[in-house]
């Protein structure tokens, strides 16, 4: 029922546009996002950056949705990942079923 789509972006900035549209277009209920420290091994490179994770709290069906939103603000190649949720509180799944339609 619940799912997270966990995205990584390059700022802020991002984050807020993308977190914005989502909740306005009721494609969810409650986004998140947070700084965090990125490396990764490209072309047998090894790189350290920061970056923002941008969390969205929707139902299922929704990533497609989302997905299109989010590449209308960013060009370049970032995670998008659909994680399940196995276990949430009565109040939040009650909140998400109201605003997520």
């Amino acid at each position: 029922y619940m799912k997270i789509i966990y995205v990584t972006l390059n700022n802020n900035d991002e984050a807020r546009k993308i977190g914005r549209e989502v909740l306005e277009l009721k494609l969810a209920n409650c986004v998140n996002f947070f700084p965090i420290t990125c490396m990764y091994n490209y072309k047998n490179e090894i790189t350290e950056e920061p970056e923002v994770v941008l969390i969205i709290k929707t139902k299922e069906g929704y990533y497609g949705k989302i997905k299109k939103v989010i590449k209308k603000h960013v060009n370049y190649d970032n995670f998008i990942g659909q994680l399940n949720v196995d276990k949430i509180n009565d109040d939040f799944s009650n909140w998400l079923r109201e605003t997520v339609k």
